[in-house]
């Protein structure tokens, strides 16, 4: 199979010839193996009894192997982690070790890796890495405040709500419909029935795990207190499960990569009082939370008498439309070395959905959303951030369902989704 080029590839040219090694950290099927299996001179299959037998037996396998050397799914036996950390202490030199993983390994006493390995997160397929459209505005020349705002996307209401579904995962995404939310179930199936075992946490009743899953799905792109996803719960027809079951089911999927949620936005200047505090959550993959919620393509749209075409449930439509664009956001930020959060207040009055930022104060701002047209009240904020940030904010920008991209008057710039890129 041929392999597809990754942004976070860029990130692997510049920084592994010079770092000894490099972690890439994310959930099962993102394609972690596949981008380190091109560097690699030797692989360790860890997820294979014997290789893991054979590694515990000979340690020294880590020092001898053509290099560089990838450890796939080192998780499996920890010990390989700290086997790297000290090798990489012995001898510095760049471009040595991979390590890929998709779960944080529960309870093992490994050392942080700092200063010796460094983790780089892989998320699944960002609107830009599946070749949908040309990006033709680039995260990085907002942050410079020269970015050119143009360019037409050739993707409708229908392509987003298709690609939504598809899945960023890209053993996943070129299946045929049926087959696709079978291998979608069986994924989310084999969380709840191995990968909660294998993390310690045997789950005895998986009718409320799978309807607090529904709840958190339900409360994409919000920041909903985990007292609403418990009731949320209830209304599912479960019981209440306590407070110290959901949170460790919220531990178990964070150390699966299978939560990816934007904090809130602490800005480097004092110049905000009561801010909030909540992340907004979202799964991995926003295919994940369609499937959980039995959201199918269809589900997406109704069509008016007219022959417009609209979102079926506009609430939790646009919470998938904004995970969407908020998977595409983190990964080009990512590529730029930029942070990604969000803006609240803590009365509501005033949201950002997503701020980009660096530690110097230069910010990006951008409202997300669903429908194809932008009017008054779509950048009400952004310009209420642009008086409190002043040159601090290089760039702002909607983010849209639309055909065009451009710049209003205001300064505020439209940008179709397709066509965002780092």
């Amino acid at each position: 199979m041929n392999y597809q080029s990754r942004l976070i590839d860029t990130q692997l040219n510049d920084f592994f010839p010079e770092l000894a090694a490099i972690s890439l950290e994310g959930p099962k099927g993102v394609g972690k193996t596949a981008t380190a299996t091109q560097r690699a001179g030797t692989i360790l299959r860890l997820d294979d009894p014997n290789t893991a037998n054979l590694l515990q037996s000979n340690p020294d396998i880590i020092r001898d192997s053509l290099e560089p050397l990838l450890i796939d799914e080192w998780q499996e036996v920890p010990s390989s982690w700290d086997l790297v950390r000290r090798e990489v202490d012995r001898d510095g030199t760049g471009g040595r070790f991979l390590l890929t993983g998709s779960a944080i390994p529960n309870g093992a006493r490994i050392h942080s890796g700092a200063g010796r390995i460094v983790s780089l997160r892989m998320r699944p397929l960002s609107l830009a890495e599946r070749n949908l459209d040309v990006s033709t505005v680039s995260i990085g020349a907002m942050f410079l405040g020269n970015a050119d705002i143009v360019g037409t996307s050739s993707l409708g209401l229908h392509d987003y709500f298709r690609e939504i579904v598809a899945s960023g995962f890209p053993g996943i995404r070129n299946l045929s419909t049926a087959s696709r939310a079978l291998q979608l179930d069986s994924y989310i199936e084999r969380v709840i029935t191995k990968e909660f075992v294998e993390q310690g946490l045997a789950v005895r009743r998986p009718a409320i795990l799978r309807a607090w899953l529904a709840a958190f799905a339900a409360s994409t792109a919000t920041t909903a207190s985990y007292n609403t996803m418990l009731e949320a719960t209830i209304q599912r027809g479960e019981s209440k499960p306590s407070r110290i079951t959901t949170s460790n089911y919220r531990d178990v999927l964070e150390r699966l990569w299978l939560i990816d949620s934007l904090p809130a936005w602490i800005p480097s200047k004092n110049i905000f009082t009561r801010l909030a505090a909540a992340p907004k959550h979202f799964l991995a993959d926003p295919a994940l939370a369609a499937r959980i919620l039995g959201i199918d393509e269809t589900a997406f749209v109704k069509r008016l008498p007219t022959g417009e075409i609209v979102p079926g449930s506009p609430a939790i439509v646009g919470g998938l439309f904004e995970a969407l664009a908020v998977l595409s956001v983190k990964t080009y930020a990512q590529i730029n070395q930029v942070s990604v959060s969000h803006f609240r207040e803590s009365s509501g009055a005033r949201e950002v959905d997503v701020i980009v930022h660096r530690p110097d104060g230069a910010t990006v701002a951008f409202e997300v959303k669903l429908g194809r047209i932008v009017d008054n009240r779509d950048v009400r904020h952004l310009l209420w951030l642009k008086q409190k940030l002043g040159d601090d904010l290089r760039d702002m920008a909607v983010i849209y369902s639309g055909e065009y991209a451009y710049r209003r008057p205001d300064g505020v710039a439209v940008i179709p989704a397709s066509l965002l890129g780092p």
